[in-house]
Order: structure tokens, then sequence, then C-alpha cells
């Protein structure tokens, strides 16, 4: 059996072709399970990189041996989710005083999922929020990504569904306190 050498950094621009091809490979595979075909096509509209994530350096890529494995993002700006093709994008600046910082567009290529992929980025994006005076984060979870965050410590806050795309498609958005992280 060969061990997995997980390594991140932040994403750069060159990297957009292998990162929305990553991401449609996630959203085709991962949410087979808890979408029809309809939702699936439906969540490519409504979901995706936001390339203001890269261009504020707050966007990880995490390679196992060298190969892209996951990549996810946090934000300082009002927007939830949804990628640059999405409606309704805000790139207000939030107060780390009162606003939870955002985590997003988080994707797990198939191959690499169950192999801590999920949580690297997760603990990435925490611990910079936190730096930046952030005291908590919010999320808009899949179904298929519900369990991991809800094992990271990810709380409920509201059932939302999403039909922009032309399906409904159902989220989860879910909130978690930094108090204590570092």
């Amino acid at each position: 059996m060969t061990s997995t050498e997980l390594t991140h950094r932040l994403a750069r621009v060159d990297d957009l072709d292998v990162l929305r091809d990553l991401m449609n490979a996630a959203i085709s595979e991962l949410q087979k399970p808890f979408l029809d075909e309809g939702q699936i096509a439906s969540s490519r509209t409504i979901m995706g990189l936001d390339t203001q994530l890269i261009e504020d350096g707050t966007y990880f890529i995490v390679e196992s041996n060298g190969k892209l494995a996951g990549c996810g993002g946090w934000s300082r700006r009002a927007t939830l989710y949804g990628g640059d093709q999405s409606s309704g994008r805000s790139a207000t600046l939030l107060d780390p005083t009162t606003d939870s910082a955002r985590v997003r567009a988080m994707y797990t290529h198939p191959d690499h999922v169950r192999k801590g992929v999920g949580r690297t980025i997760l603990a990435l994006c925490e611990a910079a929020a936190a730096r930046a005076g952030f005291s908590r984060v919010e999320l808009m979870a899949t179904m298929a990504g519900e369990p991991l965050y809800r094992a990271c410590g990810y709380e409920a806050i509201e059932r939302v569904v999403d039909d922009r795309g032309g399906a409904a498609v159902p989220l989860l958005r879910m909130r978690k306190s930094l108090l204590g992280h570092s």
C-alpha cells in the first residue's frame, strides 16, 4: 500500500483549467447519490470557482503525491457560494468583528475522497480566517459535503433550495466558531 502525502499551495490564475476540470468531475460524480441528472446540471450553473478567491490569495490547491486532489478557499467577501457565472455575487468586504468568513468552492477529486483532502482544506481555511480576525466561518454545503462539515464541527443553520440553474438543488448553510482556533 502506497502512503499518500498531501501538500498544499495557493492557486494561481494558470491553474484555472485544471481547477475547472476537477470541479466538473466532483460535481458530476460526488453528487450522484444525492441529486438527479437535472439537479447535477443545475449545480454546474450555481456552483464553481469564483476567481476573486484566487485574486485575493485565499484559494488553496491540495495535491496528493504531486497530483491535484482537491481545492477550496475562504473569503472575507459577502458572497457565500457560487462561481464566476453565478448571479447575485457580492465583493463587499465583511467585518471580522461582526461577520462570518466564508469557506468557498471546496471540491475533492472523486479519486481522492476519504483521504483527508477536505479536512486539510478546511483546516487551512479556518486557520487563515482566524489569523485575519474572524471568530466564525460559514459555508453552503451540498448534500455530499454535509457529513464532512458536521464531522469537522459545523452546525446547520438554514436549509436552502437553489433553483437558479433550472432545477431545485438542496443546500445547507452551516457555521462554525473559530474561538480558540490558531
